[in-house]
């Protein structure tokens, strides 16, 4: 019996500088488009997150029946794990009043706990893998629960640690720097690095975007929460328009009599 390798289209675009942007940029439209619905029309967390739950589970359940990469419906589900993500973190750290810290650690706790069901199942959770529906399932929990770790962790660091909007995202932004350094000079796992920027990216652009639309009495540029939100996602769509998504390439392993 010999073996051959062969090469499939996953179902997530491939991670160059353009994905990171975008991201960035995704995750800056979850916190100012989340906080439009909760706080501009006054709709509050709870109903707030369930609206957007909602909207991620149709995304999700359409990219996850889809035959190839669609980059507009990628991109849409990814706003949708950052709006719920910011509705369900203030939820919970307001509403319950578990506090950013307590649910940053039971985030951190589900995050951990999804990326190692998920490792123990296929055996890895590299992006490279997400070619089946099942991979794909994991793949959007996993992205669901870091998203809205992100928004605890953005909102700790700014109010209960002190360091404010700008100069949360300055550390943040900094981790992603040290994060590409060890990528570029390092021979760290690839994989542990880049769940290590896409958690990352989530407090950059929750910082960002309370910067953007919070009062100046807190800190923020006082800005339009719904002006700010479409603005950043017509940067989405024009993105994605100008820079095409290729999807990332499987290498498959098949067995030859």
């Amino acid at each position: 019996m010999t073996q051959r390798a062969a090469t499939t289209l996953a179902k997530v675009p491939e991670v160059t500088l353009t994905f990171w942007i975008l991201k960035i940029l995704a995750t800056t439209l979850g916190e100012t488009g989340g906080d439009a619905v909760s706080m501009t029309f006054n709709v509050g967390y709870l109903w707030s997150s369930v609206i957007f739950v909602a909207i991620f589970a149709t995304a999700v359940l359409v990219q996850i029946r889809a035959h190839t990469l669609h980059p507009y419906l990628y991109w849409a589900v990814i706003v949708a794990t950052t709006t719920a993500g910011t509705t369900m973190a203030d939820f919970a750290d307001r509403s319950l009043g578990i506090g950013y810290l307590g649910g940053s650690a039971i985030l951190f706790a589900l995050l951990m706990a999804s990326l190692a069901v998920w490792y123990f199942t296929a055996g890895s959770v590299a992006v490279e893998s997400v070619a089946t529906p099942k991979i794909e399932a994991f793949y959007w929990a996993t992205i669901l629960f870091s998203q809205t770790l992100g928004t605890a962790l953005g909102d700790w660091t700014a109010d209960s640690a002190g360091l404010g909007f700008e100069r949360g995202a300055i550390v943040f932004a900094a981790a992603l720097a040290i994060v590409a350094a060890l990528y570029f000079f390092t021979r760290i796992s690839r994989t542990g690095l880049f769940w290590a920027a896409f958690i990352l990216t989530r407090p950059l652009g929750a910082t960002v975007g309370d910067l953007l639309d919070k009062p100046h009495a807190h800190g923020g540029f006082a800005l339009s929460r719904i002006a700010a939100s479409a603005v950043i996602a017509g940067l989405i769509v024009v993105g994605v328009a100008l820079f095409p998504q290729r999807a990332e390439r499987v290498r498959v392993v098949a067995a030859n009599q």
